[in-house]
């Protein structure tokens, strides 16, 4: 046995060797192709540091972000049916479900919460495109109408993040009945007289545009986000035409009135309190913990 070669190389090689680097620690940012540090780009809210590209955050990281100390209760919703239909394509529903399960740490493709934002209480409600595509299930309906039920009970305005592929398509019609059942959720607040404020964020396409996406008191949506029903190269096929530059993406519906607002995430928290407090006739949000204001002097009254 040659110790040399079977043990002291072997540990020199280990000291000088290159360790691996875990694969999550950078992301590459889509839009303009810099690397970015995990670290850096959760504090930056997602947003790419270089092009100020706004990628994908979830629910979870997007509340923690937008509530008071990043604290917030969800808001129970009731579970659907489990495969109605039965369905399979290349998989069993119920597989593609564990699976997506599984990889979000999610229930299913929207969450339901109620906390204060700089000390304005709403309900939110966040969808989640990484699963299944965001679609629109009976969960998703299930959420939108436990999400109005109880901003109606606690008479706070609701907040939405729209991020969706469209319906379903494993559960067929049963994902598009969820359009008027969100529809009419939406009207229950309109009826309490309380906002319901939308925030669309990339994508949001189908059924979810068609329905409650965009009825909103107020329409915001982050910059660069398409937002449309149908994509815009169905369209160039249906047409045969070239569609304009930038033709359904946020600044382009924002110019031709179909938004209200184009609003940077790292400035949406503000927005969304300022707009919420002048809709509730509230007055404007403190900042922080103020200390309270010396009661004035009183003048002494002059000696006879």
């Amino acid at each position: 046995m040659n110790w040399i070669s079977n043990y002291v190389r072997p540990k020199i090689n280990s000291l000088f060797s290159r360790r691996e680097v875990p694969e999550n620690l950078w992301t590459k940012c889509p839009e303009c192709g810099t690397m970015l540090f995990h670290r850096e780009l959760a504090d930056n809210l997602n947003v790419c540091t270089h092009c100020d590209h706004h990628m994908a955050i979830t629910p979870r990281d997007r509340f923690a972000a937008l509530f008071d100390g990043g604290v917030f209760v969800e808001v129970k919703v009731p579970e659907p049916v489990a495969d109605p239909l039965h369905f399979r394509d290349q998989k069993k529903y119920p597989e593609r479900m564990k699976a997506a399960q599984k990889a979000t740490g999610e229930k299913d493709a929207m969450l339901v919460a109620e906390g204060e934002v700089l000390r304005t209480p709403i309900v939110a409600i966040a969808q989640d495109f990484a699963f299944m595509g965001g679609s629109m299930g009976m969960y998703v309906g299930n959420a939108i109408v436990a999400a109005a039920e109880r901003a109606v009970k606690l008479k706070r305005p609701m907040v939405l993040f729209s991020a969706a592929g469209g319906a379903r398509m494993q559960e067929g019609i049963l994902s598009l009945m969820q359009m008027p059942r969100s529809t009419v959720a939406i009207q229950m607040l309109k009826e309490a007289g309380l906002p319901y404020i939308v925030v669309l964020t990339h994508p949001t396409t189908g059924g979810v545009t068609a329905s409650y996406a965009m009825l909103g008191d107020v329409q915001i949506a982050e910059p660069n986000a398409l937002i449309c029903f149908a994509g815009p190269r169905v369209i160039e096929q249906t047409i045969r035409e070239k569609l304009p530059e930038g033709f359904q993406r946020a600044e382009y519906l924002l110019d031709h009135g179909m938004l209200d607002r184009v609003t940077h995430r790292k400035a949406l928290r503000d927005e969304l309190v300022t707009i919420l407090r002048m809709l509730t006739r509230q007055s404007p949000a403190v900042h922080g913990e103020l200390p309270v204001p010396a009661e004035p002097a009183r003048p002494q009254a002059a000696k006879a």
